[in-house]
C-alpha cells in the first residue's frame, strides 16, 4: 500500500465538496453537483511537493464541512471572496477576504463552515512539513522555525495577515493563471516561491509574534473592540481604554489584532478613516474640512496629505468633481 502524501489531504477534503468528477489527479476545472451549489474547483501541481488549488464556488445552503486530515503539511491561501471559518483543537479561526494566511495542520479533527449564497474564491498553496522546513532553513543549516513547535499541542494553526497592493497583483496573476490552463509548470513554481518568501517574511521576519493564538471568546473581544474603533472613530479611545472596555490585556489585544486583521489597532483604523473619507467626499455635500473633521482628522492639511498618499488625489479634487458633475 503506497504512503499517503499530503496530496491525500486534499482529495479527501474536495470529497466532502460533492464534485461531478473524481477529485484525483491534476484535473481542472471540477464542477461541484448543481444539487449542492454552483462553481469550480482547479488543481494543478507545478512540482511533486506542490499543490495549488483555486476554489471559486457558491453553496445554495449554509455548509458545515467536518474533515480528518491524514497527513501533517502547510498551506499558503489567498482568500479573494467570501470567507469562512475554521474550527480546529478548540480554537476558531476566521479566513477573511482580503487577506492570506499560513495554516498549519497535523492529523486531527477540522471543521470548515461555509456561508448560503456566498461566492467563495480562494487560492491555496499546499506543501509538506519537509519542505516547509527546507524553505526555513539559514545558509548553514539552522532553522529558526519549526512546524512542531509552531503548532504546539494543537492540530491547526493560522497566520493571516492583509494583503498589499502589489501582493493582491501577484496572487491575481497566478489565480488567472492556473484557472486558463495556459501558464508552463516553471511560471507556477516561480509564482509560488515568491509568494512563499513574501509569507515568510511577512509571518516571521517583520516582527509576528507567533506565540499568540486566539479562543473563540477572545476572537468575539478583538471583534468588538474593532467595533468601538469604528463606531467612534472621530474620537476614538486609546489603546488601553480600549483594552479594559472589552475585559482584554493590552498587550494580548494588541498583538490578537494583528493576528485577526492583518495590521495595528490604528493601522486600521487610519485606513477605515480614509475609506469612510472617501464615501462622504464622493457622495456627501461636505466640505473638505467638514470631512476632515467627520472622520477624526483635527488638521485638515495632514488629512489630505494621508488621503493623496492612500488614493493618489488631493480630496479636493473630489468634491469638486462632484459640484460640477
Amino acid at each position: 500500500m503506497q504512503e499517503a502524501t499530503f496530496h491525500h489531504n486534499f482529495n479527501l477534503f474536495l470529497e466532502k465538496l460533492e464534485l461531478n468528477f473524481d477529485v484525483t489527479g491534476d484535473k481542472a476545472p471540477l464542477e461541484l453537483m448543481q444539487t449542492v451549489g454552483k462553481g469550480t474547483i482547479c488543481r494543478r501541481s507545478p512540482r511533486l511537493d506542490m499543490e495549488l488549488v483555486v476554489s471559486d464556488y457558491t453553496f445554495h445552503q449554509s455548509r458545515t464541512i467536518d474533515f480528518v486530515a491524514s497527513v501533517p503539511m502547510v498551506e499558503l491561501t489567498c482568500c479573494f471572496r467570501g470567507g469562512r471559518e475554521v474550527q480546529a483543537s478548540g480554537v476558531r479561526h476566521e479566513i477573511v477576504p482580503g487577506h492570506f494566511s499560513l495554516q498549519l495542520l497535523k492529523p486531527g479533527e477540522a471543521r470548515f463552515e461555509f456561508t448560503a449564497n456566498e461566492q467563495f474564491t480562494m487560492l491555496g498553496i499546499g506543501i509538506p512539513v519537509s519542505t516547509f522546513h527546507y524553505f526555513m532553513e539559514e545558509a548553514d543549516g539552522r532553522r529558526s522555525v519549526d512546524f512542531a513547535d509552531l503548532l504546539g499541542p494543537h492540530s491547526f494553526r493560522a497566520f493571516q495577515a492583509r494583503m498589499s497592493p502589489v501582493a493582491v497583483s501577484k496572487w491575481t496573476q497566478l489565480m488567472q493563471g492556473i484557472q486558463s490552463g495556459l501558464m508552463r509548470n516553471i511560471e507556477m513554481e516561480c509564482a509560488v516561491l515568491d509568494l512563499w518568501m513574501l509569507a515568510l517574511r511577512t509571518f516571521f521576519e517583520n516582527g509576528h509574534d507567533p506565540s499568540i493564538s486566539l479562543n473563540r471568546d477572545e476572537i468575539a473581544k478583538i471583534k468588538r473592540a474593532r467595533q468601538i474603533m469604528l463606531e467612534h472613530m472621530a474620537e476614538p479611545p486609546s489603546l488601553l481604554q480600549l483594552s479594559r472596555m472589552i475585559g482584554m490585556n493590552d498587550y494580548k489585544l494588541k498583538m490578537g489584532y494583528k493576528e485577526m486583521y492583518g495590521t495595528t489597532v490604528f493601522g486600521d483604523l487610519r485606513e477605515q478613516r480614509l475609506e469612510q473619507a472617501l464615501h462622504l467626499l464622493q457622495v456627501g455635500g461636505n466640505s473638505v474640512t467638514e470631512v476632515s473633521f467627520a472622520v477624526g482628522y483635527s488638521n485638515p492639511s495632514y488629512f489630505a496629505e494621508a488621503f493623496r498618499k492612500k488614493y493618489g488625489c488631493n480630496p479636493g479634487t473630489l468634491v469638486r468633481n462632484r459640484l460640477f458633475s
